[in-house]
C-alpha cells in the first residue's frame, strides 16, 4: 500500500485511440512537486517527485522501479517518447520516482 515500507509501483496508460490517459500529464511532473495518493483506509499517502526520468523499453530499470527500498516510495510508470505506428506502441517508458513528504 502507498506510504508503507517498499515501493508502491502505479501503471497506467498514457493515451489510447479514444484520448488521453490517466497518465497523460505525467510527463510534466518535476522534482519538487507533490503527489498526494489517496489510499483505501481513507488516508492520504503524501510524496515528493525526486526525479522523472525516460528509458527504452529495452532498458527499463526493473530493478530500481520494483526492487526492495528501506522507506516507503512512490513509482509511476507510463509509456513515452516517439509512437511507433507498426508496433503501435511508444518506444520508451516514463517513470516517476518519488520519496515520502
Amino acid at each position: 500500500m502507498p506510504g508503507q515500507s517498499g515501493p508502491a509501483v502505479v501503471v497506467g496508460h498514457v493515451d489510447s485511440w479514444q484520448g488521453p490517459g490517466v497518465f497523460s500529464r505525467l510527463h510534466r511532473l518535476r522534482a519538487g512537486d507533490a503527489i498526494d495518493v489517496p489510499r483505501s483506509d481513507g488516508t492520504v499517502a503524501h510524496f515528493v517527485v525526486d526525479s522523472v526520468e525516460q528509458f527504452g523499453k529495452d532498458t527499463f530499470p526493473t530493478d530500481r522501479v520494483y526492487g526492495p527500498t528501506a522507506a516507503p516510495a512512490l513509482r509511476l510508470v507510463t509509456c513515452g517518447g516517439p509512437f511507433d505506428p507498426r508496433t503501435r506502441s511508444y518506444v520508451d517508458n516514463v517513470v516517476v520516482f518519488a520519496s515520502p513528504r
